[in-house]
């Protein structure tokens, strides 16, 4: 196993290198002279003023050179600094990421336990009511685009019900409760996972229809087992291989989902801030952002993989 997670390792390396070196050579293909993002509007410099500040900042060194010098100051654990307010890089994501976390985590834990139980549930119910409901409701999830489920979700259960906040991280202008958060919390959260509710969900039912009519599933009833317990200790655990792919395969789509969602109800986090550097053209904040969302899912699917050891004893790691 350990030597499996170092050579996982070792090949997210160049993954890594390469996902930012493509953003960077978008970056440069932008439209646009990349000093005028660290120019205001009302500022004008002479041809002279121009070219000695594009030195300064290293604008007149080819864009290879830029990258790799770029690469060495992450290497020590440099992200730059930002063009808005010279502010480091690594010290503004630090404070975004908590939210974000906060976010993209509760989202995933309810894509997993409600994907997870409904398709139980429809598996055990196949071709009922129940599971037709369900069916119809996955479909829709799986086809509903992240922020149009936020701004349909603001609209229903906060503007015309309100069940819950407009937006925000907490209440303004009351003490920091634990509530008042989870309030805030619930309605972004459960918007982000409605498309992997639903995917995991789909996917629990196949693989659990595919269990149920095993020989083993049958003698383990025959012994006198509950259905509840052979449902729980046999079917679920050895259906969980393609519902831990699927997991893993969530995790893209929670970020992209959070940069929208994020800015429609107005949480604190890392999607705000990277819009926000792409409107402002501030190219070491779209940069640092890349990397380190990058690195998350590339650590993601290594747990992901590793899972797999834990869940079905038959996988070993050579």
């Amino acid at each position: 196993m350990a030597g499996y997670i170092q050579r996982r390792i070792l090949i997210s390396i160049p993954i890594l290198v390469a996902i930012t070196a493509i953003i960077f050579t978008l970056l440069q293909l932008t439209p646009g002279d990349p000093l005028d993002a660290y120019l205001t509007p009302d500022q004008v410099l002479s041809q002279e003023q121009r070219d000695s500040l594009r030195h300064q900042l290293g604008l007149d060194r080819p864009a290879p050179i830029r990258y790799l010098y770029w690469l060495r100051e992450v290497g020590k654990g440099d992200l730059g600094r930002r063009i808005k307010d010279g502010q480091p890089v690594a010290l503004v994501i630090r404070q975004r990421i908590g939210p974000t976390l906060m976010l993209m985590g509760s989202g995933l834990a309810l894509s997993i336990t409600l994907g997870i139980v409904l398709g139980v549930i429809s598996a055990v119910k196949q071709y009922s009511f129940l599971d037709f409901v369900l069916t119809v409701l996955a479909f829709l999830g799986a086809s509903t685009p992240a922020f149009f489920a936020g701004l349909l979700g603001l609209y229903v259960f906060s503007l015309r019900l309100g069940w819950f906040p407009a937006g925000g991280f907490a209440t303004p202008g009351i003490p920091f409760s634990v509530w008042d958060h989870l309030d805030h919390l619930i309605l972004p959260a459960l918007m982000l996972s409605l498309f992997q509710i639903s995917l995991i969900m789909r996917y629990t039912r196949s693989a659990m229809l595919g269990v149920l009519t095993q020989d083993y599933i049958r003698t383990a009833e025959a012994k006198g087992l509950s259905r509840r317990v052979t449902i729980a200790s046999h079917a679920l655990r050895n259906a969980l291989i393609p519902i831990v792919t699927i997991i893993g395969a969530t995790v893209p789509p929670l970020i992209g989902g959070a940069v929208f969602l994020e800015s429609i109800f107005s949480w604190p986090g890392m999607g705000t801030l990277y819009l926000d550097a792409i409107a402002g053209r501030d190219y070491p904040l779209i940069m640092g952002l890349t990397f380190i969302i990058a690195t998350a899912i590339l650590v993601a699917n290594l747990l992901t993989d590793i899972a797999y050891a834990f869940i079905d004893p038959r996988i070993r790691y050579g």
